[in-house]
């Protein structure tokens, strides 16, 4: 037998031994079983380890990073763990998952997470663009974000019997009608779609949809339970659809024209985009506040997008509105109409009945720039300089703090803040030690309930010094808060010594249109 016989039948032989582990580019390992990614209440836990095999075997992936520490994560974990629950039972193919930040070092410096909770929205398997989740907190809200995200954030409708199931299915429903469906405008109404979750949105190119609701071109419609019943919205035929200017017509037009302030009402209040809000103070328990609503409702209309109408009914668990606007609940009825842009508050010019006149009147007045705003100002105590930390209000603050002859050091403080009242006794010692200096003054203002046009406070504390002589300047002190560094400060005239001052924390303002709705979140 010749060597070429020999060797082919050495290798069929070894062909079929059923030698394991070799191949024709060498050993091979043997396949391992693919590890599973574990679940906690139906939340994926993931890992450095694990995370890139959680994003190849779910095309859609909600991830959040989270601290065992964070209060804000612990009341996350629940609505949570119900969103997660809510898709499972619908079988969709969004997941949700969870990072331990503090254990996973290496992952939260990857995706830049600085604080907790922080969610991440992934897709496809990408690993390097996940979208910054921005939804809500409970879990409906979290589950819808996420279906609109994985299937159409619009349904496609083709008939009368579906347009109109669908507009009677909810109290606002938005319906694109659109006559190229491949337009890039009807792109940028699926985007807004997605984030919309508050309304249910459709979309048509069918014209016999167009001749039934009485529409001649692309146009955006919003149909409604209330109030007008129907809000449309043209798209401009050179510009295209402007994002930006159909949210706020549907923000605009979705909501009632009175809305009563609650806690449930209360984000989209703030978040409408209004800049003039009309609130009308009334006990709704007492039937001749009740008659008063007719009228305020009548004088909405004309102002619909220029003033929204609110009703805070002072018998509620609303006492902070009452406080914000300087009221008692014993002086409703009573309107005010704040900015929100530059949070300057109106009142009415003398009394009068609040009739629908009265109400119109009020609000081309404050439009038109016939009313001047008030400040909120409590009234001088009699033992207001009695104590060695004198007692400012809005009332006695210019005389005192621009008293050429006096140094003046305040502080602007709220009675509910932490870093107030943490630095109180240290305030109350540098009085104490100040106080045979016929030139110095230190003193403290309630910023919560006394306003100064020039001074707005928007943290707690707020420590300014006015120093003696002409020209009203005004100096902010930022460095630390204890007696040494405060009478450095003073005895070298309002400046600090030439090293480095440490800035401390301060608190913001609370229940101002500024930060209602700022999602709660904790630095890492």
């Amino acid at each position: 037998m010749d060597g070429q016989l020999l060797l082919a039948l050495l290798l069929l032989l070894l062909g079929a031994s059923g030698l394991r582990g070799q191949g024709p580019g060498g050993p091979e390992e043997e396949p391992l079983e693919e590890e599973k990614v574990p679940e906690e209440d139906g939340i994926l836990v993931l890992n450095q380890r694990n995370l890139g095999l959680a994003l190849r075997a779910h095309r859609t992936l909600l991830v959040q990073f989270y601290a065992p520490w964070c209060g804000h994560c612990k009341a996350l974990a629940p609505e949570y763990s119900k969103a997660a629950a809510l898709l499972a039972a619908e079988s969709a193919e969004a997941r949700l998952a969870k990072v331990d930040g503090p254990a996973e070092a290496e992952l939260t410096k990857e995706f830049a997470v600085t604080e907790y909770p922080t969610l991440k929205f992934f897709r496809d398997g990408n690993r390097t663009h996940p979208e910054e989740y921005t939804g809500p907190k409970e879990a409906d809200g979290m589950a819808e974000w996420l279906r609109r995200r994985v299937g159409p954030s619009a349904m496609r409708l083709a008939d009368a019997e579906g347009a109109q199931a669908l507009i009677d299915s909810r109290d606002v429903v938005v319906i694109g009608f659109f006559r190229d469906r491949q337009d890039e405008d009807v792109a940028t109404f699926l985007a807004l779609a997605q984030d919309a979750l508050d309304m249910t949105f459709g979309l048509t190119d069918q014209p016999k949809l167009f001749e039934k609701f009485g529409v001649a071109k692309d146009t955006i419609v919003l149909f409604k339970k209330f109030d007008e019943g129907r809000a449309d919205f043209p798209v401009d035929e050179e510009l295209g659809l402007d994002q930006g200017d159909l949210s706020r017509f549907l923000l605009t037009h979705s909501m009632h024209l009175v809305t009563e302030f609650n806690s449930q009402t209360s984000p989209k209040i703030f978040a409408a985009r209004i800049l003039n809000h009309l609130l009308l103070f009334v006990n709704q328990t007492l039937a001749e506040h009740r008659e008063l609503l007719e009228g305020f409702g009548e004088a909405a209309p004309p102002f619909r997008g220029q003033v929204l109408f609110v009703v805070v009914d002072v018998g509620a668990s609303n006492a902070h509105v009452l406080q914000y606007f300087g009221l008692k609940a014993e002086e409703a009825p009573a309107l005010r109409i704040i900015n929100m842009e530059t949070t300057k508050k109106y009142a009415p010019v003398g009394g009068g009945p609040l009739t629908a006149a009265a109400v119109a009147t009020f609000c081309h007045a404050v439009l038109s720039g016939q009313v001047k705003p008030y400040l909120l100002s409590q009234d001088v105590p009699p033992d207001w300089d009695r104590r060695p930390v004198k007692t400012l209000v809005g009332k006695n603050f210019e005389q005192v703090a621009f008293d050429e002859t006096k140094n003046v050091f305040v502080k602007f403080y709220a009675p509910w803040c932490t870093h107030c009242k943490a630095m109180a006794a240290a305030w109350e010692a540098l009085a104490e030690k100040y106080k045979d200096h016929e030139d110095i003054v230190i003193a403290e203002l309630d910023a919560t309930a006394n306003e100064l046009e020039a001074f707005p406070v928007h943290g707690f504390p707020t420590l300014k010094y006015f120093p003696a002589g002409p020209g009203r300047k005004v100096i902010e002190y930022k460095s630390t808060r204890d007696v040494e560094t405060f009478s450095k400060f003073l005895d070298n005239g309002g400046e600090l010594p030439a090293e480095e001052p440490t800035e401390e924390p301060t608190a913001p303002f609370p229940d101002t249109p500024a930060n209602a709705s700022a999602e709660p979140k904790e630095e890492l």
